[in-house]
């Protein structure tokens, strides 16, 4: 058998509902994160994922489902990012570097960091705000409990993820090297990892 032959299956095989479904959410992340909640449509995210809109209903059943979907992927992959960073001792690098790191890193998926930000802008929804405030809650407890923060040092790291929030939701990144505050402001955020920062932010001119 040649090789095409033999790779030609698994090439065509059709994607399960669970593949799907995951394919799904990482679209409606970087849709939710540039469109808000609503400013976005469940076509948006169709089109995005490659699927048919009444697929997405069909799998989330509303839009106020999928936004949850979206949200609770946000928080979990951020809380193993966070995990990992932890229990990453060898690195000799002190727990706050570790974690904000991580927080960083996340940037490689697409609207993550935006979607959290509508999330918290959604306090009055009667069913997002509660899941908001109890994904927050969440993170203050695991830099309490886990990371031994203190209440000091988890407030400065929340406050700085939401600065670092702000800066990828403005697509400020279009004033990089041209405007000497913005210039200033990113090597002050990113001073270990401006490169990698550059390469993944989205810019004003990208729909998501």
């Amino acid at each position: 058998m040649s090789p095409i032959e033999a790779t030609a299956p698994e090439t065509a095989r059709r994607m399960s509902s669970d593949e799907r479904r995951e394919q799904i959410i990482e679209a409606a992340l970087a849709v939710f994160g540039a469109r808000g909640y609503e400013g976005t449509t469940t076509d948006e995210v169709a089109r995005r994922a490659g699927v048919s809109q009444p697929y997405v209903v069909r799998l989330f059943g509303s839009k106020e489902s999928l936004f949850l979907s979206a949200l609770q992927r946000a928080i979990d992959e951020m809380m193993d990012a966070f995990r990992e960073a932890l229990a990453d001792e060898a690195s000799g690098e002190p727990i706050a570097r570790r974690v904000g790191d991580a927080y960083i890193g996340l940037l490689r998926v697409r609207g993550l960091h935006q979607t959290l930000s509508h999330a918290w802008l959604l306090g009055s929804h009667p069913v997002i705000g509660p899941a908001g405030r109890q994904g927050f809650a969440r993170v203050w407890r695991m830099f309490r409990d886990e990371a031994g923060m203190s209440a000091e040092e988890a407030r400065v790291f929340l406050a700085e993820g939401m600065l670092i929030n702000v800066m990828i939701g403005m697509r400020i990144v279009d004033d990089y090297g041209s405007d000497s505050d913005i210039t200033e402001l990113f090597h002050s955020c990113f001073p270990t990892s401006l490169p990698e920062v550059l390469e993944v932010v989205p810019r004003g001119d990208e729909p998501w």
